[in-house]
């Protein structure tokens, strides 16, 4: 007996045998698969059609190759970073709706009533998507309205010193953009106001239907 104990005590100081750690590493790869491994599929599938037996075309317009969205040093007004809420770490992953406009014109606004109306129209799936805008000004008439008509779309800000990098194509100065970020922080689309809510709702469903995470 205080040989086995001896032996027990001399395997408990060198640690785990190989065997242990190999059986762990396999573990930790088929959590993270069956995690995570649907959302990677769901991006390829969307993205090359592969597999895909709907023969799905996507209304929006690819951001080819995709950019994280840690590129546009966006903050909420609290000084938290955007990109912190994305990524495998995160509990609740969420895809993300995000307003991009310089001067907040008409047309700016068309974007901001179209995020808010296919946000609200995926029904119990609203909660798998949020809101956001980052706009260079905001007239006062909208101002006096945004607490009542908006209050789900969070205002974002460039961190202090920087400014935004936007994917190749894209100046929201010039022309408002919708842009779909997924919950791994990656931008994968962007709509104008050439696109309608009816576009963009058959995108995400597809997108949601096909996605585990998020």
């Amino acid at each position: 007996m205080t040989t086995t104990m001896a032996n027990q005590a001399s395997d408990d100081n060198n640690g785990p045998s190989p065997e242990q750690v190999r059986r762990g590493r396999r573990t930790a790869i088929l959590l993270f698969a069956i995690g995570f491994g649907p959302m990677v599929f769901a991006t390829i599938m969307f993205y090359t059609g592969w597999l895909n037996p709907a023969g799905h075309t996507n209304n929006g317009t690819l951001i080819q190759p995709v950019v994280s969205v840690q590129t546009l040093n966006l903050e909420t007004a609290a000084g938290k970073p955007l990109a912190d809420r994305f990524g495998p770490d995160e509990v609740e992953p969420e895809w993300l709706l995000l307003v991009a406009a310089g001067d907040c014109t008409s047309e700016c606004e068309e974007l901001l009533y179209l995020a808010r109306q296919v946000n609200i129209a995926l029904g119990k799936n609203a909660n798998r998507v949020s809101r956001a805008a980052v706009l260079g000004s905001v007239p006062a008439e909208l101002g006096a309205r945004w607490q009542k008509e908006y209050s789900l779309m969070e205002r974002l800000v460039p961190a202090p010193g920087t400014t935004p990098a936007w994917p190749k194509g894209i100046d929201p100065k010039s022309q408002p953009r919708i842009l779909l970020v997924d919950p791994f922080g990656n931008l994968m689309m962007h709509y104008g106001s050439d696109n309608t809510g009816k576009e963009l709702l058959k995108d995400l469903k597809h997108l949601l239907k096909i996605s585990q995470i998020g």
